[in-house]
């Protein structure tokens, strides 16, 4: 058994999930209106257009917000794991993990900073540590 589950790779969503494998964390731009949007989708909802491209996030980011599922327990995670809701600062939000945390050191307004973590299936999620801990 891998230690993650693999998400669900499309055409509008391969750009992302090869983009973590070189440590890179591109968001969906339309080339129509210049509008930001993740998760990715062929049509821009600002202007209709099917046009983009993507840009390199810096990725860091703010805790918007967060939950510590303790019911039912989940595979692929250990007791205590953190559910973020994460905006970047290029403005989109990405629901994500926070590692390198205790639950009570978690909060609303946290800076974090993404880490590229490597699974044992080749997958590569975009995880958020504390912006302060390298």
């Amino acid at each position: 058994m891998s230690t993650r589950l693999a998400p669900t790779i499309t055409q509008d969503t391969a750009f992302f999930w090869e983009g973590l494998k070189t440590d890179q964390l591109l968001i969906q731009r339309c080339e129509g209106c210049g509008s930001l949007r993740h998760p990715p989708r062929p049509m821009c909802p600002q202007c209709k257009s099917l046009s983009w491209s993507a840009i390199e996030a810096t990725g860091r980011g703010t805790v918007i917000s967060y939950v510590i599922p303790r019911h039912p327990p989940m595979p692929f995670f250990d007791d205590g794991y953190i559910v973020a809701l994460v905006e970047l600062d290029e403005g989109v939000r990405l629901v994500t993990n926070l590692i390198d945390i205790s639950a009570e050191d978690a909060s609303m307004g946290l800076r974090v900073v993404v880490r590229f973590e490597r699974f044992d299936n080749d997958l590569v999620l975009p995880l958020f540590a504390p912006e302060n801990i390298r």
